[in-house]
């Protein structure tokens, strides 16, 4: 990078951090934790097996240690240490493996926090999974959609570096143009006006954009070779661009009620109205870049994520790896492949993963697997729920 290139680049982000208002945490008029009297802590009954459990929790450790022990992550309105989040997980997997999970022994070592929501805004759990999809590493007539890897010209600046106060956290993607840094390319420049053909950075192609736009969502997937190989990919990067709905965008056209929406039923939809479909996807500006990885799903903390135990939740209000207890329900199938009943979920569940849908206090996404199981849970999967927080006591 030139010398005055570096000043127009410099020049830039110090005017961006003087005059551009601090990304702030959605208003709340209580506060966004409770903490519980150990008589108000609920029966931690779990409804699956440890040996799940004990993964998700190792898998949590590992990545604690991999960061500081004096980094801190907000919990609600506080902020927590590493080194308590660790100390918290060591001593559960303790009383794990010694079978003393019970309410009256968590609530003499750990102090429990209920996430508090706005009664107009009640909180949803929902579901996502990695999906198998059949792609080849070259194009052709068959595959024609690419998947791309981290472009070449993708920018990424960690604006804490300027203002560590004002943007902990936050950092600005794009490009540069003309010796500034401008928005990255949105959906409908990629896909449909194809910015990126020639770039070099594709990774493998798909069959369809609509397969492509769900691989978006679900951050990873698996991919199915011609030869009869399977590889895996998982989020590499995104280009900065806001999340948009476009479950949302069909409700609020009327094409179908929040009632019917599934992921499913959008599946559906465009796969019939052909026409509309491009305009559809192209509403959801956020576009996805991946990565080949040798294990998988990768979350967030990139770690394994572990099926029933892995939760997505916003970084801005919970802490990254800790430990938690998810109360839900979660819909069982008929014969015919319809929803026959809600069942209920209470499980231990460790916040491995982040998502740009997933905003807020209120917003839960449980990993459910991988493959055909897992897509119809994951795509019906959308109940109120309650999420608790532990910490482990007299370490602040």
């Amino acid at each position: 990078m030139n010398t005055s290139f570096t000043f127009i680049f410099l020049l830039l982000l110090t005017v961006l951090a003087g005059c551009t208002p601090s990304p702030s945490r959605e208003p709340s008029r209580l506060p966004a934790l409770e903490k519980l009297a150990p008589a108000e802590i609920p029966h931690l009954a779990d409804d699956m097996d440890g040996y799940s459990l004990r993964t998700a929790v190792e898998r949590s450790l590992s990545f604690y240690n991999r960061v500081p022990d004096d980094r801190r992550y907000p919990l609600g309105e506080i902020e927590v240490s590493v080194d308590r989040l660790k100390a918290t997980l060591l001593r559960f997997l303790e009383l794990l493996n010694s079978g003393r999970l019970d309410s009256a022994t968590i609530g003499r070592d750990f102090d429990v926090y209920r996430v508090r929501f706005d009664p107009s805004q009640p909180p949803i759990v929902t579901g996502y999974y990695e999906p198998i999809l059949d792609g080849d590493l070259k194009p052709g007539e068959e595959y024609s959609c690419p998947v791309y890897g981290i472009p070449p010209d993708l920018v990424t600046v960690d604006l804490a570096a300027f203002h560590p106060e004002r943007f902990a956290g936050e950092q600005l993607v794009g490009r540069v143009q003309g010796g500034k840094v401008v928005p990255y390319y949105t959906r409908r420049e990629i896909d449909g006006e194809r910015k990126l053909d020639g770039s070099g950075c594709e990774l493998l192609w798909l069959r369809d954009p609509i397969d492509a736009f769900f691989l978006h969502v679900q951050g990873s997937g698996m991919i199915a070779m011609p030869g009869g190989e399977t590889r895996r990919i998982g989020y590499a990067a995104a280009n900065g661009r806001p999340y948009r709905s476009i479950g949302k965008l069909l409700i609020d056209r009327g094409v179908m009620s929040p009632d019917e929406m599934s992921m499913q039923a959008l599946r559906a939809y465009l796969r019939i109205h052909p026409e509309i479909r491009d305009e559809v996807l192209h509403h959801n500006e956020s576009y996805v870049f991946f990565r080949w990885v040798q294990e998988g799903p990768v979350g967030s903390i990139h770690v394994v994520l572990t099926p029933g135990r892995s939760i997505a939740t916003d970084p801005r209000y919970h802490p990254r790896g800790a430990l938690s207890f998810l109360e839900t329900q979660k819909p069982v199938p008929d014969q015919r492949g319809e929803v026959f009943e809600l069942q209920p979920v209470r499980r231990w569940v460790l916040n491995q993963d982040a998502g740009g849908a997933i905003k807020g206090m209120g917003r839960v996404d449980l990993f459910c697997g991988t493959g055909e199981d897992a897509e119809w849970l994951a795509g019906r999967l959308k109940q109120p729920g309650n999420l608790y927080f532990f910490l482990i006591k007299n370490m602040h």
